[in-house]
């Protein structure tokens, strides 16, 4: 969807309107209070290291240094509740990963989280990186350029994707037919799904959200298996199962779920990836922030996060690191990024 400045004003009401609620909110304590797996110690390992990681009812945790992985220099591990996922970096995959073949399809490859995505597989050498996008023109120069850009509500830097290791395809989940989306996925053995509705008009982003988040992202899932895709990883957020572990009443959710009811609609698409029979990973970040991260990955289990933020850097990374190790074959991981306090920001607002 595209949209203009112009939308920040119109987008303001419903802001406005999400805001007036947290007072309310804020009187339940407890409804901040993070849960059991961000409360959990964390301690450093003493090899360099990627990720801090918990997993629900799991009181271990293990630290890791996220340096080397952001510099790309060697490969990385990282540990969910006693699982490795070995980050896609210049070293070789493992002998054991999985096999999705060379060819990976990246839907969404013009957003925020997409475009990392993108330049990681691309920056890779061993794959066959292809970009899905509604414009293969504006796309083309989008991604060759660094500007300041107006998403929704936010105004954010965006860095420039080397295209010369990239081949961009028309890709629409929202006006393709799934044989047409399945076309542009053939020969390939993996996605990733990093599209998304972005907020604007408050009149229509009930409809926006139904039909990017739910119905486009369960073609996309469609054609993946008409193409013959054997692992599909897709990008969502947390709390996203927040009305089935009774978190439907949390700011997080509240203020998420206002914007279009967008979490409503992601979970139907999540459990249509479940119910496919392709090798899936799930990703659910906390609230996305455009800038390089500041502290450790903590990735948790599923139904854990109920606030937190994290930089689409790690996001970019862990899902790249998703789509060849086996251990995170048919897995949800919830991430954001432990700084050592608890969680107190979601998509930008202060709890």
């Amino acid at each position: 969807l595209t949209h203009h400045s112009y939308f920040i004003l119109s987008f303001l009401p419903t802001m406005l309107s999400a805001l007036l609620t947290l007072p309310l909110l804020l009187s339940a304590a407890s409804a901040f209070a993070p849960g059991a797996a961000l409360q959990s110690p964390v301690r450093s390992s003493s090899a360099s290291a990627l990720f801090a990681v918990s997993g629900r009812g799991d009181d271990s945790s293990t630290a890791l240094d996220r340096r080397n992985a952001l510099a790309r220099a060697a490969a990385q591990v990282v540990t969910v509740g006693g699982i490795s996922l070995s980050t896609f970096t210049t070293v070789s995959s493992p002998a054991n990963a999985v096999d999705s073949s060379s060819k990976v399809v990246v839907a969404g490859a013009t957003g925020q989280t997409g475009r990392r995505i993108l330049e990681r597989l691309a920056s890779s050498g061993n794959r066959d990186v292809i970009g899905g996008v509604r414009n293969v023109d504006k796309a083309t120069a989008s991604l060759s350029e660094s500007s300041t850009v107006v998403r929704g509500a936010m105004v954010q830097k965006v860095a420039s994707v080397d295209t010369a290791a990239v081949t961009l395809v028309h890709l629409d989940v929202v006006k393709d037919s799934v044989d047409e989306l399945s076309k542009a996925m053939e020969g390939a053995g993996s996605l990733v799904i990093a599209t998304g509705f972005i907020p604007g008009n408050p009149l229509k982003m009930s409809a926006a959200a139904h039909e990017v988040d739910n119905v486009g992202t369960c073609k996309l899932v469609d054609a993946a298996k008409k193409a013959g895709v054997k692992k599909i990883v897709m990008v969502s957020s947390i709390l996203t199962n927040g009305r089935n572990w009774g978190q439907e009443d949390s700011p997080g959710f509240v203020i998420t779920n206002a914007f279009g009811k967008v979490l409503d609609e992601k979970i139907v698409a999540e459990n249509y990836l479940r119910a496919s029979g392709i090798d899936y990973t799930i990703v659910r970040p906390g609230g996305l922030k455009a800038k390089p991260p500041t502290g450790a990955l903590k990735i948790s289990g599923e139904d854990t996060l109920n606030s937190g933020e994290v930089s689409r850097d790690l996001v970019a990374d862990v899902c790249v690191a998703s789509l060849t190790d086996p251990k995170a074959s048919n897995r949800v991981l919830e991430i954001i990024e432990d700084d050592g306090s608890p969680p107190r920001v979601f998509n930008g607002l202060n709890m």
